[in-house]
């Protein structure tokens, strides 16, 4: 089970995202657990997840959360903001599995 956090303002724009990752996980037959959060929650979600993507409105607060991250061994990335605002699911899941490797 692959476990992906994303991590945007508020938990709300990601959540699309995160249902077409879902489909294509799906279809490609690869157990995800996928969830979307705001940035306050951040701190308390992270210890659940293998890798962290970040929406491209938090993407500023990358160091602070990959030091918060550190003490999971968890990494920290942007998503691409094309794959991002297209809602490429496929393309960001990728992208997650190519993190956690």
């Amino acid at each position: 089970m692959k476990k992906i956090m994303l991590c945007c303002s508020a938990g709300m724009s990601t959540s699309m995202l995160v249902k077409k990752m879902e489909a294509s996980a799906k279809e490609r037959g690869i157990e995800a657990q996928i969830q979307a959060y705001g940035a306050s929650e951040f701190s308390n979600q992270v210890g659940n997840y293998e890798v962290v993507l970040l929406g491209p409105q938090v993407k500023y607060m990358q160091a602070d959360l990959q030091k918060e991250a550190d003490k999971h061994g968890i990494k920290v990335e942007p998503i691409n903001m094309m794959d991002y605002g297209m809602q490429k699911g496929d393309k960001v899941l990728d992208f997650a599995l190519e993190l956690i490797g």
